[in-house]
């Protein structure tokens, strides 16, 4: 039984990380702008997310965690609303690569804002990792100083990196945070912000029947297969697993789109990535795996 459940836990991460991964191919579709893909996409993540919620903790349960999720729950959905946000707008400046292969250093910036904030102790081959994460970022960014990249797409995709280490630390803090209610709070937070911004418009049929599938599927559908089958498998295997989203990401948009990254976006995303792997490689076998509570 217990290898049963770990098979699925696997399947079920490698379902969410492949989800996720065609979020750019998917936007590349759609042709709306920036703030009326953010109120669409999270229209229709929420509406899934509440069913998924729902339908697996009851109408009374489902009420009460959000409800009781307090300031961290809280801070974690703000970071989630920035984060999807500034996602569907960056897609407008930079390319998937660069948004995707930044956001792999996630792990490791926020090992480092853990240290800076908290006094966590950082061990020296996550130092490395940290040092070689922000060498690559830098590579990444550099083509901005030369006018050949927009700054706003570079800047928005560290801001999404950015985002998604606070959400990290938050939620290794307070393990009382549940990540599926916090994300549709967050979810529902990005649509508000989105009609506010006027993003509440009208859209082509084409255009919607893709962003149910941004919505839905992509950023709904890829949470709930991740947040049921990281809790049968080991963090540091789901983390492991998860490096697909990255990897996956620009090759679809590369076969679809024909959008190719620029050279310092490969190298320096290849230097992020590798340092990722091998730090997740490296710490799974300095302890032993231990099952994922959350």
């Amino acid at each position: 039984m217990a290898a049963k459940h770990h098979l699925a836990g696997i399947i079920l991460v490698a379902a969410s990380a492949i989800l996720w991964s065609f979020g750019g191919p998917i936007a590349r579709f759609i042709t709306v702008e920036g703030w009326t893909m953010v109120f669409w996409r999270s229209c229709f993540a929420v509406i899934f997310l509440l069913c998924f919620l729902v339908q697996r903790e009851g109408p009374k349960q489902t009420l009460r965690q959000f409800t009781g999720m307090g300031w961290p729950g809280l801070a974690v959905a703000c970071c989630f609303a920035g984060a999807s946000s500034c996602f569907a707008i960056a897609l407008s400046y930079t390319t998937v690569a660069n948004i995707l292969l930044m956001q792999a250093g996630v792990p490791l910036i926020a090992a480092l804002m853990s240290f800076v904030l908290f006094q966590e102790r950082v061990s020296l081959p996550t130092w490395a990792a940290i040092a070689a994460v922000i060498a690559g970022v830098f590579v990444m960014v550099s083509e901005t100083f030369t006018g050949k990249v927009s700054p706003i797409g570079d800047g928005l995709s560290l801001l999404i990196a950015l985002f998604f280490a606070t959400a990290t630390v938050l939620t290794r803090r307070h393990h009382e945070v549940r990540m599926t209610p916090a994300v549709t709070l967050g979810i529902l937070i990005a649509l508000i912000a989105a009609a506010i911004m006027g993003g509440a418009r009208s859209v082509t049929m084409p255009d919607l029947l893709w962003l149910i599938a941004f919505g839905a599927l992509n950023l709904g559908a890829g949470l709930a297969a991740f947040t049921l089958g990281a809790r049968l498998i080991p963090a540091a295997i789901a983390a492991l697993i998860g490096t697909l989203e990255p990897v996956l990401g620009p090759i679809w948009v590369w076969l679809v789109h024909s959008e190719v990254p620029s050279e310092r976006t490969i190298i320096g995303g290849s230097i992020v990535f590798a340092a990722l792997l091998t730090h997740l490689l490296v710490d799974s076998f300095r302890k032993p795996a231990v099952a994922d509570s959350n």
